[in-house]
């Protein structure tokens, strides 16, 4: 990655040195002259929002730079980052930016860019931009020959649910379900998207005033989705992130269905039906020990990757594959979309909920999840690249995995996005998991702190 795209984009504190107004005028001037010169025509560039207070601004900084280059703007309004992803293809753009920070909170924001094909723009695009960013050698248009701006807030959303609803066979008629929209894009659609299906949706988290995106609901923290299907009785709950690009369960008893769960129920039902393209399944390293178990027990593949959903995508088209995700709730479905989608999941999730005609609850017995204990240690960049380098760190870990053996593992890495070292242990008991992670983490503090 270079110093200005990290594994997801730029993402960073507002009006901080990590994301100014003035970076994404520049990022909006540099892709739109580099994509320019690849396409050989002024760009056509569509951008998507979610409902952060900073949203607005960022659009507007971004937009200036496109249009003071010549290219074209089209803004299509809050929307899902996969509807960005599927739009610019439908829409015949050249590329497609999404102002979001997805899960983090409100004063975070970032900058993602996609390709004319709705994937995320490549690495050497992205080192061209950073290229031209630091050179600070953008050609202006001058006079009339500035780019345009054109709304499209209407029709986006509109119609990417119809993309969406066609992706079901029949309807879901029947289920009564909690959404939950984390006060962010999903606000937008879920309402529209779920009433079209049949489904009788509580929506909840669906107000969003700027400030309050991911703030105690969505994906980020489900306590309030478990209540509100308990309380009311319903068969499921479904829960996005803010830019609903990710997408997690509960049962009817509140019980979690978690990016892994949801990845083997998806998984047996497309193998089931020989839809499961080379019986294969991507996820990450972060997935648990029980879906590798699930696998083994049904026959299919799981092949790991590092953590992001890129990586993931990247390995779908290396290989052919058409399912693969992570814990986390990214999901990615290579028929239907080219990233994670949220909404996407949740409708398919259900198609194989109704088609069973059982509870999520035994639905997602399909897999038993092993003890997991996570914790972050807040660190440096130094601290960060430190960590690989520390060999009295590498040589405890290693001495922590070979007691636990085949009953657990561990996973020590750096946040590709947030300031974090995430410390995370498997057992076949959570006291186990807990103390492992403690110890780890002890020792990580000792020497880089």
């Amino acid at each position: 990655m270079g110093k200005i795209f990290g594994t997801d984009g730029v993402r960073g504190i507002v009006n901080t040195g990590e994301l100014t107004c003035d970076l994404a005028m520049r990022i909006g001037q540099a892709a739109s002259s580099v994509l320019t010169s690849h396409a050989n025509h002024k760009a056509k560039i569509i951008i998507g929002k979610d409902t952060r207070v900073s949203s607005d601004m960022l659009v507007a900084a971004l937009t200036a730079g496109i249009c003071s280059v010549g290219s074209d703007a089209y803004l299509i309004g809050a929307v899902p980052t996969p509807a960005v992803a599927y739009l610019v293809k439908k829409y015949n753009a050249d590329a497609g930016v999404m102002i979001s920070a997805s899960h983090n909170p409100a004063e975070f924001n970032g900058i993602k860019l996609f390709s004319s094909e709705g994937y995320k723009l490549g690495d050497d695009i992205e080192n061209e931009i950073e290229e031209l960013i630091e050179s600070g050698r953008c050609p202006l248009s001058v006079g009339t020959e500035v780019g345009r701006i054109y709304h499209l807030d209407d029709t986006a959303n509109a119609d990417y649910i119809d993309h969406l609803v066609s992706t079901v066979s029949g309807d879901l008629s029947g289920m009564k379900i909690a959404v939950d929209c984390a006060n962010g894009s999903a606000a937008a659609t879920a309402e529209k998207l779920f009433a079209r299906l049949g489904v009788k949706a509580y929506v909840i988290a669906d107000k969003p005033d700027g400030i309050n995106i991911n703030k105690d609901c969505g994906s980020t923290e489900m306590d309030r989705l478990s209540r509100f299907v308990q309380d009311n009785n319903l068969d499921a709950g479904i829960a996005f992130d803010g830019d609903a690009d990710r997408c997690l369960a509960v049962d009817e008893n509140g019980g979690m269905v978690d990016g892994d769960k949801i990845m083997a129920i998806l998984a047996k039902s497309l193998s089931d039906k020989g839809r499961l393209a080379k019986n294969t399944v991507t996820v990450t390293v972060m997935s648990n020990l029980g879906f590798y178990r699930f696998a083994e027990a049904h026959g299919i593949n799981a092949v790991k990757t590092k953590v992001g959903d890129r990586y993931v995508l990247e390995n779908m088209l290396e290989n052919g594959y058409v399912l693969g995700g992570e814990q986390s709730g990214h999901i990615i479905f290579g028929d239907y979309c080219s990233t994670g989608d949220g909404q996407l999941s949740a409708i398919q999730l259900l198609s194989v909920l109704k088609e069973k005609g059982c509870k999520m609850s035994e639905l997602a017995a399909i897999m038993k999840r092993y003890p997991q204990t996570m914790q972050n240690i807040t660190a440096s960049d130094d601290m960060k690249k430190a960590l690989d380098s520390d060999n009295e760190i590498k040589a405890y870990i290693k001495s922590v995995e070979d007691k636990l053996g085949n009953s657990g593992r561990v996973l020590v890495r750096a946040s590709g996005t947030e300031p974090l070292i995430r410390v995370m242990a498997e057992c076949a008991d959570q006291e186990t998991a807990d103390k492992t992670v403690k110890s780890i983490c002890d020792k990580i503090k000792e020497r880089l702190e």
